[in-house]
C-alpha cells in the first residue's frame, strides 16, 4: 500500500509559501502576502496540500458567508425557510502549484473543502465560491455547483448534495 500524494493540513508557520506558484499573480500574491493576516483577524481558514508533507502543492481558503434567499433560483429558494439570508461557507480562494497541475489536486481540495464544511458543527446550507474566470466557472460546474440566475460567476453546492453523494 503506497502513502497518499498528498497531506491537507491547516497552514501554519511551519509551511514555506515562498515557492508557491499557480500561474495567477493574485493568488500568488495573496498566498505569500496576505492569507496569514486573514487567519489572525479569524476572517478565512486556509489549508494546504502537502507534498511529501512539506512542499505547499496547492491551497485553499474557507470563511462564513451568506447566500440571499432572493439571489437563489426559484425551485430551489422556494424550500428553503423565509429568512432574507441563508448560511453559507465561502470558498474564497483556490489554487495549486503548477509543478502539480493536471493531477487532479483541485477536484481533490475542492473535496476535502465539502469533507470540512459539511463535518463542521455550525450549520450552513451551501458551499460558495465566486469565480474568476469562465475556467472556473466550468471546473464548479462540472463538480456540480449551481450558479445564481442573476450572478453567473457565483455558484453554490448544497451541502445536503455535498452529503448524499458521499453516502453513495
Amino acid at each position: 500500500m503506497s502513502a497518499a500524494p498528498f497531506f491537507v493540513a491547516p497552514l501554519d508557520a511551519t509551511h514555506d509559501r515562498t515557492g508557491f506558484r499557480c500561474g495567477s499573480a493574485a493568488l500568488d500574491r495573496y498566498f505569500r502576502e496576505q492569507v496569514t493576516q486573514d487567519i489572525r483577524r479569524r476572517v478565512a481558514a486556509c489549508f494546504v496540500a502537502l507534498a511529501d508533507r512539506k512542499r505547499i502543492a496547492g491551497y485553499y481558503t474557507l470563511a462564513s458567508a451568506s447566500l440571499m434567499l432572493a439571489d437563489l433560483p426559484a425551485d430551489i429558494g422556494k424550500k428553503l425557510p423565509r429568512y432574507p439570508a441563508v448560511p453559507a461557507v465561502r470558498m474564497g480562494r483556490l489554487a495549486v502549484d503548477e509543478a502539480f497541475s493536471g493531477q487532479g489536486l483541485g477536484g481533490a481540495l475542492l473535496a476535502d473543502a465539502l469533507v470540512r464544511a459539511t463535518g463542521s458543527e455550525i450549520a450552513a446550507y451551501a458551499l460558495m465560491v465566486d469565480a474568476k474566470d469562465d475556467r472556473a466557472v466550468g471546473f464548479y460546474a462540472h463538480h456540480g455547483f449551481i450558479a445564481l440566475p442573476d450572478s453567473p460567476s457565483t455558484l453554490f453546492l448544497p451541502l445536503a448534495t455535498a452529503l448524499a453523494s458521499r453516502k453513495r
